[in-house]
């Protein structure tokens, strides 16, 4: 499959989707909030959020499409304003990133994508509620529910350096993570086995505990790791969002990606993930 690609959300995946796209050879284009990318030469870029809606002709001659816009309080932005205009287009493909927080708290057990969604917190039911309205937009969508993000200039290698790196220490706690540059090539694995309706985990080998990450990254790095600090002291200093990363605690099973697209990860567990980002 190829020809023009649409992809709403240009943000730190958006940007590594589009690029790993253009190698490929699809012609793409976008949107951020500015209309400016000007670190994508050769992507068409458009503004675009609820109250700067696409031109008309923007998403002529699209293929293609994938949202990682975040839903708001109103809903999924790109169905409520371009959901008629796509469904015309009739794209072949259609995508959307979602999160694995829509499974919710499962006090470290393993899931997959046959396990009943749980949210625990709010914004994970958004997710929830916008993945369900895209699978029911009548596009032919394949949705991706995203472990937590690192690659270059976004992981515990740039937070060490940044000197704002914390070792806290909450008793089983583990987190499964996906390297962006493995996100990427799994939707054009997608691209390549198209097979709508169908959602993916994707995330790595390892899930783990955030202590390890940040203590392995001090290694490479060459410095002493900052000493471990117990739940029950960090967590009364904590925001409210740095909080709600530590409400969940589930394992996350990449089997399908491996199984159905044939998916052999660049970056399998976070320490092939940050020794790469150490070397660039």
């Amino acid at each position: 499959m190829s020809g023009r690609f649409f992809l709403f959300g240009l943000g730190f995946s958006g940007r590594v989707i589009a690029r790993a796209l253009m190698a490929a050879g699809w012609r793409v284009a976008g949107t951020t909030r500015s209309g400016e990318a000007a670190d994508l030469p050769g992507i068409e870029v458009f503004a675009f959020d609820r109250d700067h809606p696409l031109p008309q002709d923007a998403l002529d001659g699209v293929t293609a499409v994938l949202s990682s816009v975040p839903p708001d309080s109103d809903g999924d932005p790109v169905l409520d304003l371009c959901g008629d205009r796509l469904r015309a287009v009739a794209p072949a493909w259609a995508g959307y990133l979602s999160t694995t927080g829509i499974y919710g708290d499962c006090g470290g057990a393993l899931v997959s994508e046959d396990t009943a969604p749980n949210p625990t917190l709010d914004r994970s039911r958004r997710r929830l509620a916008a993945e369900q309205a895209w699978q029911a937009s009548g596009l032919p969508v394949h949705v991706f529910r995203l472990a937590g993000i690192y690659g270059p200039g976004r992981s515990a290698i740039d937070s060490v350096r940044a000197g704002t790196a914390r070792r806290i220490v909450k008793p089983g706690q583990v987190f499964s993570r996906i390297h962006v540059d493995d996100i990427a090539q799994t939707v054009l694995a997608s691209l390549a086995s198209p097979n709508p309706g169908a959602a993916y985990n994707v995330c790595d080998d390892d899930p783990a505990p955030p202590q390890d990450v940040i203590a392995h990254a001090c290694a490479l790095l060459g410095i002493d790791a900052p000493p471990e600090i117990p739940w029950e002291q960090a967590k009364a200093t904590l925001s409210p969002m740095a909080l709600s990363f530590y409400a969940d605690n589930k394992r996350v099973s990449n089997r399908r990606i491996k199984q159905e697209l044939a998916v052999s990860l660049r970056y399998p567990d976070y320490r092939a993930g940050l020794a790469a980002i150490l070397e660039a």
